[in-house]
């Protein structure tokens, strides 16, 4: 059943952009509630080990979020932004900005867009627009693909469990 289970992330050199795409066994609708949901949200998003407290969870139009990941070792990392346009089940595009840097105002734009696929499956195609060339870069640099990797096979472990549920 599984085509693509590949989490692609193309960054092309000299660009403010990475582009994140992978497939899902799960149908579109499905996939969306898992953003949207906060008791779906808090299961999948961050990598292995990691808890998430959601502080504020309003995905809809002009809604803010504010979350923080504890790792093993009891260190928090917190993150914050707005939702700017939340459409079901196609879109959702909001800024992303981690707390813990030294100089604020590092703002992320990011739209996912979540495309049926034939077989009740999606693919997720997210662009995250960095303000510099500079800011993608610190992004690449730090753990950011491992977390994308394991927040997505933490999501695609839950879908399955879902889609068998609902059977």
């Amino acid at each position: 059943m599984t085509n693509n289970k590949e989490t692609k992330i193309l960054a092309e050199p000299g660009k403010q952009e990475i582009v994140i795409t992978r497939e899902f066994d799960a149908p579109r609708e499905l996939v969306f509630k898992a953003f949207t949901d906060p008791e779906l949200y808090v299961q999948w998003l961050g990598p292995r080990g990691f808890t998430m407290k959601l502080e504020v969870f309003e995905p809809k139009n002009g809604g803010k979020w504010r979350y923080i990941h504890k790792d093993q070792e009891g260190n928090e990392y917190a993150f914050h932004g707005v939702y700017h346009e939340v459409t079901a089940p196609e879109r959702i595009i909001s800024t992303f900005e981690f707390e813990g840097l030294q100089e604020k105002g590092h703002v992320v734009l990011e739209t996912a867009r979540f495309e049926a696929l034939p077989g009740n499956r999606t693919r997720l195609t997210s662009q995250v627009v960095f303000q510099s060339v500079e800011d993608r870069d610190g992004e690449l640099q730090s753990d950011m693909e491992k977390g994308v990797n394991e927040s997505y096979e933490r999501l695609d472990e839950l879908l399955e469990k879902l889609v068998k549920e609902s059977k």
